[in-house]
């Protein structure tokens, strides 16, 4: 992989489906409506390179998901590297995201 810490830009696209929905007592069931499927997919220089379907709580936050799904390491609240991908400080290239393709806010 040439150039993997150049404009390393990343997307995560999330697509925010409910779990089935049920209203039997069922302990199992109840908690599968608590959970919702996001899907991540990873991007540098604008092309896909991974891409993961997570089962996830609703309401957590994106690296929940982003843990389940590859080695994520992180420092004071910033990713820095991503299944082995890491930012770049001196070439200004970071770890972004977007949700249902809009930039995340804070």
């Amino acid at each position: 992989m040439k150039k993997v810490l150049r404009s390393l830009v990343v997307f995560f696209v999330a697509m925010f489906v409910l779990a089935g929905c049920s209203s039997s007592g069922n302990a199992a069931k109840s908690s599968k409506s608590n959970q919702i499927v996001v899907t991540y997919q990873l991007k540098q220089n604008g092309k896909a390179f991974a891409k993961k379907t997570i089962d996830q709580p609703k309401k957590s936050v994106v690296m929940t998901g982003l843990k389940k799904g590859w080695t994520v390491k992180a420092s004071k609240g910033f990713i820095t590297e991503i299944a082995g991908k890491k930012q770049n400080v001196a070439k200004k290239t970071y770890w972004l995201y977007t949700i249902n393709g809009k930039m995340a806010q804070k």
